[in-house]
């Protein structure tokens, strides 16, 4: 199948300090792909056959088979690491375990007792603004500090509380996602599976396909041949597929 005609994905940056990017969707037909490890948070909005609901989703920590269903659109605003909700920690929403914000009437949904408006791709910087004056979204800015550099004053149990309060992952789970994730942008770029295990720090080609099993679903030879198809996508786009 030409997933070109029947799927339409564009996404863009950010100027705030709490979005890692903001993704809109479009599909005409039922797509089947693999939804990869993932552990930052995101809002994910869908509207399906005429009805709109808004997700609050956590981390991701296995790449399972997804789908998309036919007439759908998703928009989803994705949050830098350490961003969270503090009513809805990311550990709570874990694997799939979504928050579906009650509806509010057809553009609207309840959040904390308010009633807001459905954000859209365009204004979807505005929509977090307002979530971060109510502080009904915070965000942590040491942790992506220590994720990077674990090393600091702080003792290694105040470092994981801190790291697994705000990402839902412990510190040594969320490098083995990002470390895959590294490896499959690497093998969609045209890299050789030896070079690979190298640049992403793997200490064989046997490792490298257990990581990328586990946090991909697809091995290292799948995921260079689902580069050049476009089956593979980054995460479910409707969290009720």
């Amino acid at each position: 199948m030409d997933q070109s005609l029947s799927f339409f994905e564009e996404e863009r940056p950010s100027d705030s300090p709490l979005i890692e990017r903001i993704w809109h969707s479009q599909s005409d037909q039922n797509i089947g792909f693999h939804s990869r490890a993932e552990y930052r948070s995101e809002i994910v909005i869908a509207t399906h056959q005429g009805r709109t609901t808004v997700w609050v989703r956590g981390p991701e920590t296995l790449g399972t088979p997804a789908s998309v269903a036919a007439d759908s659109e998703c928009i989803g605003i994705v949050f830098k690491v350490g961003t969270f909700m503090p009513s809805l920690l990311p550990q709570d929403l874990m694997d799939r375990r979504d928050s579906e914000l009650p509806s509010a009437g057809e553009t609207r949904f309840w959040l904390e007792d308010q009633r807001w408006e459905v954000p859209t791709y365009e204004n979807a910087d505005a929509f977090v603004s307002r979530l971060v004056r109510q502080k009904l979204l915070v965000r942590d800015f040491d942790v992506a500090s220590l994720v990077q550099d674990p090393s600091t004053r702080l003792s290694k149990r105040a470092v994981q509380y801190r790291v697994l309060r705000a990402t839902g992952l412990p510190l040594r789970t969320l490098h083995q996602i990002e470390r895959a994730q590294q490896a499959t942008a690497l093998l969609r770029r045209g890299a050789s599976i030896l070079d690979t295990v190298c640049e992403a720090g793997y200490f064989d080609q046997s490792h490298l396909t257990r990581a990328m099993k586990r946090f991909v679903g697809l091995t290292p030879l799948e995921v260079a041949r689902a580069s050049w198809t476009g089956s593979l996508l980054t995460r479910a786009g409707s969290p009720s597929e």
